[in-house]
């Protein structure tokens, strides 16, 4: 299926603009490293109590 704007060619944007949408790229990049890095955190948290916590005979 063809997009409705497909033969329209990608809008011009101007010095600021172009700088304000790459600013908002390195924002969301480094948000995303941020919750990566927290949730790998998380990750080993978990896992060490889990290696600490005692085992009960069963």
């Amino acid at each position: 299926m063809d997009e409705p704007h497909a033969d329209r060619p990608a809008p011009q944007l101007t010095d600021h603009a172009r700088a304000e949408q790459q600013a908002r790229r390195d924002r969301e990049a480094a948000a995303l490293r941020r919750n990566l890095l927290r949730r790998k955190a998380q990750a080993r948290a978990r896992a060490d109590e889990a290696d600490a916590a005692p085992t009960e005979p069963g």
